[in-house]
């Protein structure tokens, strides 16, 4: 059996394993696309995520170039990627493309990153800009970041569960 076609649930480690969870401060979170990068940003402290941007670009220098700014702005403590995978936890092409996209981080910018399931936080993400009236086209612009503040919300509400590390 190989990597890819085993459960991404069977590769979840706890977070009480980890020792990210001692320190306080910024958290960037990104909701990883092929053509677009919602980001989000949270404090440890008051365990509240906030939509921060979305960076537009399929071109890795610039998201990179883009991300390092960010970074250099909020100084996290931690780097949080939403993980994407079939509905049954399979892996799928955006799920190793995610996987690639947080070792990068790891490697470019020697910060911690945690994988966290995103399974619908797109759909709900679509649903929270509904309630507020932002419909249909018009939600493009925002449903990246939105997304990604869903996932680091997740990751505050739920600190032991849906944990991978990059």
């Amino acid at each position: 059996m190989t990597d890819s076609s085993l459960h991404l649930a069977d590769r979840i480690v706890s977070a009480q394993n980890s020792d990210c969870f001692q320190t306080d401060g910024t958290i960037l979170a990104f909701d990883f696309g092929k053509k677009r990068i919602g980001v989000a940003v949270g404090n440890t402290a008051l365990k509240l995520a906030h939509p921060l941007t979305t960076i537009h670009s399929e071109k890795n220098d610039q998201r990179f170039a883009a991300i390092h700014t960010l970074i250099e702005h909020w100084q996290p403590v931690l780097l949080v990627v939403g993980l994407p995978s079939h509905s049954d936890g399979t892996a799928h092409e955006m799920t190793h493309l995610c996987q690639r996209f947080a070792r990068r981080l790891t490697g470019r910018f020697n910060i911690k990153v945690l994988l966290v399931d995103e399974r619908y936080t797109s759909r709900t993400a679509s649903s929270t800009l509904h309630q507020v009236g932002i419909s249909g086209r018009k939600q493009k612009p925002f449903l990246d970041q939105i997304a990604a503040q869903h996932i680091l919300q997740s990751f505050f509400d739920e600190p032991h569960a849906h944990l991978v590390t990059a």
